[in-house]
């Protein structure tokens, strides 16, 4: 048994987890937290995740429990917990392991700073706007550039995909947005999304928060929660 700790809102490192979970079927509790009052700075969630940041998990299932944070760790622990999307044979797993810390280290911070610069930051600043709009085409053109020659951010469906889409899906929207001229641009990254969310998996993770969750925790105390 697991608790899963995230958001209502389900942002992209969320969804990440609840994909993994729908796809596995593994069983778990949903535990949301409530980051506009602070929880995730509350002792009793930085005892799950000292960084005090979602997502979280904590695997019963393991001697003592096993608290973790960090999205691209839960995704590793969840694939070889269950033997599943994380290639066994060495050249697969690394070229997997390398496209989801690529959206861990690239995509996901720097979609997160331009989303930031472009659409929520106090003040206006055109230099740091143009520089992460322009980071995110080139993140683009990489993926693009690799899904020319397979079907997958790794040659097969894997953790790497699921790392990759709840970022790439908004992100290419928000690039439409801001180039509609650019409608063409990456047609492989296209297809790839379009067979990602095809998935039932994908597409009940993306559409709620429970992620094909067991039951979902409500009203926990903090003791109940770890």
């Amino acid at each position: 048994m697991l608790d899963y700790y995230t958001v209502r809102s389900l942002g992209g490192n969320g969804r990440k987890v609840s994909i993994m979970l729908a796809e596995t079927g593994l069983e778990h509790v949903v535990h949301f937290v409530d980051i506009e009052k602070g929880e995730q700075k509350e002792d009793w969630f930085t005892a799950i995740n000292p960084n005090g940041r979602i997502p979280a998990i904590v695997d019963h299932d393991l001697p003592g429990g096993l608290r973790l944070g960090e999205s691209g760790a839960i995704l590793v622990h969840l694939a070889e917990k269950t033997g599943r999307f994380l290639p066994a044979e060495p050249k697969a797993r690394a070229q997997t392991l390398m496209w989801t810390f690529w959206q861990v280290g690239g995509v996901g911070p720097m979609f997160g700073q331009w989303s930031y610069f472009a659409r929520t930051a106090a003040e206006r600043v055109p230099f740091a706007i143009q520089r992460y709009r322009d980071e995110c085409e080139r993140l683009f053109d990489t993926f693009d550039r690799n899904l020319a020659a397979q079907e997958y951010a790794a040659d097969e469906y894997s953790i790497a995909d699921m790392a990759l889409l709840p970022w790439m899906k908004p992100g290419y929207a928000g690039l439409m947005r801001a180039m509609p001229d650019a409608r063409d641009r990456w047609p492989n990254l296209r297809r790839w999304i379009a067979a990602v969310e095809a998935r039932p998996a994908v597409a009940l993770a993306m559409s709620c928060a429970e992620g094909a969750a067991a039951r979902i925790g409500h009203g926990a105390s903090s003791a109940e929660r770890v």
